[in-house]
């Protein structure tokens, strides 16, 4: 059984391995996560991304050991607006910790442990100066004195590293060009380095799988609007980490600036980076420009996808089957709904024009998906399309699904009512029900 499972986890995970080889990814580690046991964990998934040809500019933040440090210095930590007030004296307690920070994360992924990602690996891992800092200035009358903002970012210095098979190490501290040190955050960093890379994902973590809905289910996908509406609860909510709210901030204008996909997953469970990467539900929340689902035409470059959907329902004998050679010929009727590249759901529309109808056949959706009522989607835009082509009926043939029709409005008919070149081809062995629309 074991073996079955990781066979089936290899699997599973197959498309995404190759999916993102080559991309971009910027990991955002705050300083919630740094603190917690599962950090080594976390950076030996970083190590394995890299392994896997994954790109990866690693961004660390540490504002409860900054102010930690700052309470053990005596020194009160103050803000204004959520934004940290740095003094020269707090400035040296941030360049302590942050220095502390790098070096830790260094070491870590600097080891070549048995049992770990980095087993026999040579990880170049590189820091350097490729933000250029500005100060913040004044805001309502609040000197911020040496908090910054990021002037520039050096995009091709990082690409050349990353193509260099270096893992890039950033933290909060930036230097201007007039050599003075200023502290960023590092969700500002992140964010900025993110969209001068033209990266494909930014990944933050969080104390809970993601943005949790009103029924205590984590949400698997949102759009930048539907965070900014959120936030108006979420600053007044005290279950709601600082760093989580930054990280949903940052995450708004990363999507609207480019940045496809940002992902918010739990630094409490081990691998929680890894299922949301690889796993085709995920794990945590990802905030997108576009939905990952869409619903389009089929190509032919679809029919592998679509074998491999369908075939487990031939072999049961819920579908006639369909060769590789009669999908080619009848692709162009063929709607999908797509997740990840892959294909998730199905249904075709054949057309019987001489009846004025059309047959909905074929629909299919993934068992991981059918919770979410795709069949219906792609019914509706199987009877749009009729209604357009102006078919006056719509009818169906099926063995096992006779409940859902009836509920989607169709009614049980005669094999006399079919069209009459399917009633010449209607198989009385499999006895299928026939089940009919008006449209």
């Amino acid at each position: 059984m074991r073996t079955t499972e990781l066979v089936d986890g290899f699997r599973h995970s197959a498309p995404y391995v190759n999916a993102h080889r080559g991309k971009t990814f910027v990991v955002m580690l705050g300083g919630e996560a740094l603190a917690h046991p599962q950090f080594r964990g976390i950076l030996n998934d970083v190590a394995l991304l890299h392994s896997l040809g994954i790109e990866v500019v690693l961004v660390y933040g540490a504002r409860p050991q900054i102010d930690a440090g700052l309470k053990a210095a005596g020194i009160e930590p103050a803000y204004h607006n959520g934004i940290r007030i740095t003094d020269d004296e707090t400035l040296k307690i941030i360049k302590q910790v942050a220095g502390a920070t790098q070096f830790d994360i260094t070491a870590r992924l600097s080891m070549s442990l048995g049992n770990t990602p980095m087993q026999n690996a040579q990880i170049n891992l590189v820091s350097g100066n490729f933000v250029i800092a500005q100060p913040l200035g004044v805001d309502d009358g609040v000197d911020f004195c040496l908090s910054g903002k990021v002037r520039r970012i050096d995009a091709q210095g990082l690409r050349r590293q990353l193509d260099n098979n270096g893992i890039v190490l950033m933290g909060p501290i930036a230097a201007s060009v007039t050599g003075e040190s200023f502290n960023l955050t590092a969700e500002e960093v992140a964010t900025q380095v993110a969209i001068k890379l033209k990266a494909d994902k930014i990944i933050g973590f969080s104390d809970s799988h993601g943005i949790l809905g009103a029924n205590g289910e984590v949400i698997a996908e949102l759009m930048p609007d539907d965070i900014e509406e959120m936030l108006k609860t979420m600053s007044e909510d005290d279950h709601t980490s600082v760093g989580t709210i930054a990280f949903l901030k940052a995450s708004v204008e990363a999507c609207r600036r480019g940045v496809p996909r940002c992902h918010l997953v739990s630094y409490l469970e081990d691998g929680a980076l890894l299922q949301e990467l690889f796993s085709r539900e995920g794990i945590g929340t990802q905030i997108v420009t576009q939905s990952a689902e869409r619903l389009r035409r089929a190509t032919i470059s679809d029919i592998g996808g679509i074998l491999n959907l369908i075939r487990p329902l031939e072999e049961q004998g819920i579908l006639v089957r369909r060769s590789r050679e009669q999908l080619e010929m009848e692709i162009e009727q063929f709607m999908l709904v797509e997740r990840d590249n892959l294909v998730i759901g199905c249904a075709a529309l054949y057309p019987f024009e001489e009846d004025n109808a059309g047959e909905f056949a074929c629909l299919v959706v993934h068992p991981d998906y059918r919770d979410a009522d795709r069949g219906s989607l792609l019914l509706n835009n199987i009877i749009g399309q009729a209604r357009v082509r102006g078919y006056s009926r719509l009818f169906a043939l099926t063995t096992r699904s006779i409940h859902w029709f009836l509920e989607h409005g169709f009614s049980i008919v005669d094999v006399e009512e079919l069209p009459n070149k399917k009633k010449q081809l209607y198989n009385y062995q499999r006895r299928s029900k026939i089940l009919a629309l008006d449209l």
